[in-house]
């Protein structure tokens, strides 16, 4: 399997995977239309890539126009690819790469908000859960309107019991579903 920018600056550029099987990157039918979804609100946002694996979704997003993306993941492997990924799409002077734990990056407040926060964790560890709570009861990690797609395998869903975001869509492809929440603004 490869994976590769879908439009934009660098579109066509192929993308490294992730050695071995910790990551799950996401289809580009999946990914194609997340951008297709997101689009209205791509140009000059700032993005947060929790849990970025290959960095392919905070990459698409700089290619297509994302003023800056905050790349977090905790595996050597994930950060050293995404490095590569970024080298090869030309886009690494809008990115920020930090090896850390998704939740200690989340535990230390608030530095920046953020327009669009993507979360794809890996499968059923109810950590998707975990990071949508955290963002709910800080807020001020996120930009009036921010919108907040969490990607998991549909049998992972189950009911969050939320104080600030709001689901407003959800979209299912085979084995995987975007989950979309927005923070009603100020």
């Amino acid at each position: 399997m490869s994976i590769r920018v879908i439009s934009g600056t660098a579109k066509g550029k192929r993308l490294k995977l992730v050695p071995g099987d910790s990551t799950r990157p996401i289809m580009d039918r999946v990914k194609e239309a997340l951008f297709n979804i997101l689009n209205p609100v791509l140009d000059g946002s700032v993005w947060l890539d929790l849990f970025a694996g290959t960095g392919s979704v905070g990459i698409e997003a700089l290619s297509r126009g994302a003023g800056r993306v905050v790349f977090v993941d905790s595996s050597r492997l994930a950060i050293q690819t995404i490095h590569e990924n970024l080298q090869t799409a030309g886009l690494e002077s809008d990115a920020r790469v930090l090896r850390m734990d998704a939740f200690r990056y989340l535990q230390r407040g608030a530095g920046e908000r953020f327009d669009v926060v993507y979360i794809a964790p890996p499968q059923y560890h109810g950590v998707w859960k975990q990071a949508l709570l955290h963002l709910d009861e800080h807020p001020e990690w996120l930009n009036p309107d921010a919108i907040v797609v969490v990607q998991i395998d549909p049998k992972e869903q189950e009911s969050v019991p939320l104080q600030v975001l709001r689901a407003y869509d959800e979209r299912k492809y085979g084995r995987t579903l975007l989950w979309f929440f927005e923070n009603p603004g100020e």
